[in-house]
């Protein structure tokens, strides 16, 4: 039996070639369109088997692989092993056989959040954080077993950590495996488990790691810390520690990529007849030439005085949008003298608001 002919795909189909095959297969085929039909029945059958199969990338790497077709006697053809496609099949894709004695399983991954200032990320910084996590338990040694106690073998699987089962299929007989429900798939048993630990081999305790934080993170970045999560029951491996990163708002600063962003506030005066100024940047002042007749809104480009690239040579840019602040609360003597200046120039202003002291002199008068 040919799956790629019954549903009419090349050998070559992608996963999408083959499911709008076999829907359209389906369509053609099914019983509710075809009634009384027992071809078309069969037929739809021989379709859905075929997709089953097709669809599913072990499946198909296998039916790719050994080129197996059911003859009409339902047996193997070609089997140059002599036996069921069930016991190669077994060989070739049971994770390399049983997981064999002592054999332990994984601990899970662990998450947290480290609170960075931008300034951190910009020079990078070696960062604490503690986690409550599974750890080995001292007193067992992580075997799980009350010292001097003996961990014996699983009667159930063997000690191999996993239980076989034969069944029947459309391609022979298959022996499909899963783990050991007595040992949790361990191969092992604990007849007297430590008191500490209840025969886990592990305890859960708040652990402090550093993380080296590189310069140029960015917020919603995820470092991996490879064998620091949580350790696996009697003597398993450590999962990793996946610590998430979370930048605070800066006062005085936003981060747009690699480059930051400020505001750069300065006087009318220095606006309208330039000034040097100095600007305190992450790691150091700078110094801005503001240029004669500068407006609110121009920007002014610093290369390389932003966030260090992490995936590259060199850093951002600052940028600092000027905005220009008019002067309040003037004296007589700055106010006359504006007023001067706006009559050089020709500009309209409103007249002078006279205090209640003004008015009050002006009567004595």
């Amino acid at each position: 039996m040919d799956y790629y002919e019954i549903l009419g795909v090349d050998r070559r189909a992608s996963a999408d070639e083959i499911k709008r095959a076999y829907r359209k297969k389906a369509r053609q085929l099914h019983p509710d369109a075809n009634p009384d039909n027992p071809e078309a029945e069969s037929q739809f059958k021989q379709a859905a088997e075929a997709y089953e199969v097709l669809s599913d990338p072990e499946k198909k790497s296998r039916f790719d692989r050994f080129g197996t077709t059911i003859n009409g006697g339902g047996q193997s053809a070609g089997d140059p092993f002599g036996g069921g496609l069930g016991d190669l099949f077994d060989a070739f894709f049971n994770n390399g056989g049983s997981r064999g004695e002592g054999a332990s399983r994984r601990g899970v991954d662990v998450e947290t959040i480290a609170t960075l200032t931008l300034e951190e990320t910009v020079s990078g910084v070696a960062k604490e954080v503690t986690v409550r996590t599974a750890v080995p338990c001292d007193d067992c040694e992580a075997t799980g077993a009350t010292p001097g106690s003996d961990v014996s073998r699983c009667d159930a699987c063997a000690g191999t950590g996993q239980v076989r089962e034969l069944r029947q299929s459309i391609l022979g007989q298959m022996v499909t495996t899963s783990a050991c429900s007595r040992c949790g798939g361990e191969g092992r048993r604990v007849d007297k488990p430590c008191q500490s630990c209840s025969g886990e081999g592990r305890r859960v305790e708040d652990r402090t790691y550093t993380v080296d934080i590189p310069p140029g993170v960015t917020d919603g970045s995820t470092l991996r810390l490879t064998g620091r999560g949580a350790v696996g029951p009697r003597g398993g491996a450590h999962g990793d520690l996946y610590v998430g990163v979370r930048v605070a708002p800066h006062p005085v600063f936003t981060r747009d990529g690699d480059d930051l962003l400020a505001t750069l506030t300065v006087a009318a005066t220095q606006a309208a007849l330039g000034a040097e100024l100095t600007f305190e940047q992450i790691g150091g002042p700078v110094d801005i030439s503001v240029s004669p007749g500068s407006q609110t809104g121009e920007q002014y480009r610093l290369r390389g005085q932003g966030v260090p690239r992490l995936r590259g040579r060199g850093r951002g840019d600052l940028i600092l949008t000027l905005l220009v602040e008019t002067p309040q609360d003037l004296s007589e003597e700055q106010e006359s003298l504006l007023r001067e200046l706006a009559e050089l120039r020709g500009e309209s202003v409103n007249a002078h608001e006279e205090g209640l002291f003004d008015r009050f002199k002006s009567k004595l008068r």
